[in-house]
């Protein structure tokens, strides 16, 4: 993630002069007896409530006053019900915060009609990067990465939250692989993806960086699960390159070139790359609604550089989350704007791709 974070490591040298005027109004905060509630849109046991629940007694730990931090799973809506919930019901205090996802940005970028937030209202206390796993049940006959040719053979079945979720990125990586993939939609998280595999019920799944290192590796290493690819991470060059938590999986753009013989281009490509990007380079954030005062901000971003600066915290982040770099402040503000963001013409092909392909019609689709 060094090259990610080239541009936004300058911005965030100037907080130094910003963090010594601020220390007397974050002094005037303390949410001593609080129990602060944090929402996780997506059910128990995937990625994000993996990533919350990791965080949350840190992050305990350091907040003015030491509240309690419940984690509250709101699954449902393809992952739009946590957030419409807390756009609804959420104040100003600092006491209720959002883990979004990237199933939970999709729909927000695609017009979704089950959207009921609106990013432009939340504030963001800190942006999390991450990775993911493709893997594969030994039932298909696939037994290491080197063998993912043999997948194009047969038909394939995936468990899926929908196709206006974070389950886009794989949903276009298979599509641009030519695997012939069946999606069973209806599932409230990836944490039930991962059940499905586990019971046999599916054969291809995907998990984000810190389920997978949690879940799937003792499947792995039981032999009950095949790693075939993950989706890689930005370079210095702003190319594709593999993910260092897992160094000896190939990335999309390798697969691709296997088994076509040539790097990958043209639209479909284009669009794979996009959403892989707004979908992982900013997957995970921390927000609060914007009209919270300023010295409540303050609080919670200083709280996240004392979490990140944490001894233990430090000592145990990479084997749970992987090797990406958390941040707060203008390098959290300067993601989130990425993540929530997106090009008309890509807009406009995955639109396009999902009511040709899934019959998904949009709000956005007659813009």
């Amino acid at each position: 993630m060094k090259g990610l974070w080239g541009c936004v490591r300058i911005m965030g040298a100037g907080l130094a002069l910003a963090l010594a005027s601020s220390g007397s109004a974050q002094a005037e905060v303390s949410f001593a007896g609080k129990t602060i509630e944090w929402i996780i849109p997506f059910s128990e046991s995937g990625g994000s409530d993996t990533w919350a629940r990791f965080n949350a007694p840190f992050i305990a730990r350091h907040l003015p006053g030491n509240p309690d931090i419940k984690i509250v799973n709101e699954p449902g809506g393809g992952g739009t019900r946590g957030p419409n919930s807390f756009a609804a019901r959420a104040r100003p205090d600092g006491l209720t915060i959002l883990g979004t996802s990237g199933s939970t940005q999709f729909p927000y970028l695609l017009g979704d009609l089950r959207v009921r937030y609106d990013y432009k209202d939340w504030e963001p206390v800190m942006v999390a990067p991450t990775g993911g796993v493709v893997y594969v049940s030994p039932s298909t006959g696939v037994a290491s990465a080197d063998e993912i040719d043999k997948l194009t053979d047969g038909p394939l079945v995936f468990a899926s939250q929908g196709p206006t979720s974070l389950d886009l990125v794989p949903m276009l990586a298979f599509r641009l692989l030519g695997l012939d993939v069946h999606y069973v939609f209806g599932y409230t998280g990836r944490g039930d993806g991962f059940v499905a595999m586990s019971r046999g019920e599916v054969s291809i799944d995907y998990q984000t960086t810190a389920s997978y290192i949690r879940n799937v590796i003792p499947m792995v290493e039981a032999g009950k699960a095949v790693p075939l690819m993950s989706w890689g991470v930005l370079d210095e060059n702003g190319d594709m390159a593999r993910d260092p938590t897992f160094p000896d999986l190939p990335i999309v753009e390798e697969v691709y070139e296997t088994l076509h013989g040539h790097p990958p281009t043209g639209p479909d490509y284009d669009a794979y790359r996009a959403f892989n990007i707004a979908g992982f380079a900013a997957q995970k954030m921390v927000v609060m609604p914007k009209d919270t005062p300023e010295e409540v901000l303050d609080a919670w971003r200083q709280a996240w550089r004392d979490v990140f600066a944490d001894p233990e915290y430090r000592a145990r982040v990479q084997s749970v989350l992987g090797e990406y770099e958390q941040v707060t402040g203008q390098a959290a503000q300067s993601l989130f704007v990425a993540g929530t963001t997106i090009n008309p013409n890509i807009r406009r092909r995955i639109l396009s791709i999902l009511s040709d392909e899934y019959s998904v019609r949009l709000g956005g689709q007659f813009e």
